[in-house]
């Protein structure tokens, strides 16, 4: 059968979203709650389906790679009863939140008596990009179903057979259960311009969100003609003061490194306070190379101070080349820098900023208040590690990413902010003075039939 063009394909997928909008932004509650569970359920009922999908998916692994890459691609795209479950479980968490759309933030009344508030509504289409897992799929779905937005999905390309039986499943329980045809698509084309395509029609999505490694963002970024308001780029940075608890900014800088290295909110860089610096980085060093084989770039005084040293396979610390500052790694590198003082690690953070997620650990409260009023970054933190910046670990509920640029709503994307905010404005006949007709006879003689 002929392959239809990717271009009219794309735009025949985002017209039958467009189609989908209005009745879409129309379901209610109770429909939506039930669509989920549906939904939910569906993905257990199907296990051994997805399964065999993702068998597809392992077999279609390159031969041509050596054995421990094919390892690791196997582990990284490999799915289990287990994915399957966790995948219900986020469904049905999110039936269990309270519906966003229509709430109602403010609310007033005018001195001529009209009474104004401000109410929740979908953005309308999202496009959701990503290069990661099925779990992704069905939490964008998800989200995007609970807050009334039509979702146009393209999954990792690793991932393509799973993803297409698992929104195969998805789509037949929400149709199923009231929700419009096209309220859940799919773009099941695997070439990198698919995901470009899609993002370049604002006439049809309101809104892009990117979920996956720097790549897949920077692309997006530099293609899309849409609003990116899930960007999740940014470096994301601990600084170490000197008036410092030693043990407890070692283990805040390995958790935000090593916790888990490809996370958006991951350590790419440590700054460290001269003062302090002989006392931390000989022991956390030694951590990193030895027991979880991190790849280190220094600075000149942090190379000097630590030597070369042959450790584990690893030749120590390597002198950070300028583009490394830069450097969003998500990934078993970092970079580690002495300042001088806590100014200097300001000013470094304020290069590369906006940010993702910044840390200070430190016991002076008047500085910590300092580093959260000058840093510029979606999140900032004091004496936690950058890996709790998320909508769970805020007590926010679900997220579908984060956005560290200053476009719509910075940090986790919370059910709240896959909407927008309308007035709702409730009168009794009020009019804008003077009205057009001087003299309110007149409007009587006009409307009489003796006239």
């Amino acid at each position: 059968m002929v392959e239809v063009p990717l271009k009219l394909y794309v735009q025949a997928l985002l017209k039958g979203a467009k189609d989908a909008a209005r009745p879409m932004a129309c379901v209610s509650p109770q429909a939506k709650n039930q669509a989920l569970k549906a939904m939910a359920e569906s993905l257990v009922d199907h296990a051994e389906e997805i399964l065999e999908a993702n068998a597809k998916d392992l077999a279609g692994i390159s031969k041509e790679i050596d054995q421990h890459a094919h390892r690791e691609a196997s582990e990284r795209i490999r799915i289990s009863a287990d994915t399957i479950q966790l995948m219900q479980q986020r469904l049905l968490d999110l039936q269990a939140l309270p519906d966003p759309i229509g709430e109602a933030s403010h609310a007033w009344m005018t001195a001529d008596g009209l009474q104004v508030h401000t109410v929740r509504s979908p953005l309308g289409i999202v496009a959701v990009v990503s290069d990661l897992g099925p779990l992704v799929t069905a939490e964008s779905f998800g989200m995007c179903m609970k807050t009334n937005n039509v979702c146009v999905f393209r999954g990792g390309t690793e991932w393509l057979h799973t993803n297409a039986a698992v929104v195969r499943y998805l789509q037949a329980a929400a149709v199923a259960n009231g929700v419009p045809e096209g309220g859940l698509t799919f773009l099941d084309r695997s070439s990198p311009e698919a995901a470009f395509e899609m993002v370049r029609y604002p006439q049809y999505v309101q809104a892009v969100i990117t979920r996956g490694r720097a790549g897949l963002r920077k692309g997006i970024l530099e293609q899309s003609r849409v609003p990116v308001i899930g960007y999740d780029g940014g470096l994301c940075h601990v600084y170490v003061d000197q008036d410092v608890d030693i043990p407890l900014a070692q283990t805040i800088a390995v958790n935000a490194k090593v916790q888990s290295p490809s996370a958006a909110n991951a350590m790419d860089t440590l700054l460290v306070h001269q003062g302090v610096s002989r006392h931390l980085l000989p022991g956390l060093t030694r951590r990193l190379l030895q027991e979880y084989r991190v790849n280190l770039h220094g600075c000149p005084k942090t190379v000097s101070m630590m030597g070369v040293l042959e450790m584990s396979g690893h030749l120590g610390i390597k002198v950070a080349e300028a583009a490394d500052w830069g450097e969003k790694f998500q990934s078993l590198t970092m970079n580690i820098k002495v300042v001088k003082d806590s100014q200097e690690a300001i000013d470094h953070i304020g290069t590369y900023a906006p940010g993702h997620t910044d840390t200070i650990v430190t016991r002076d409260y008047q500085l910590a208040m300092r580093f959260v009023r000058e840093v510029d970054s979606s999140a900032v933190m004091v004496n936690a590690s950058t890996r709790l910046h998320g909508g769970p670990q805020f007590g926010l509920g679900p997220d579908i990413g984060s956005n560290s640029t200053r476009v719509h709503g910075r940090g986790p994307l919370v059910l709240s902010k896959l909407t927008i905010e309308k007035y709702m404005v409730l009168g009794t006949g009020q009019l804008q003075q003077p009205h057009p007709v001087p003299q309110t006879y007149q409007d009587a003689m006009m409307l009489s039939a003796k006239f």
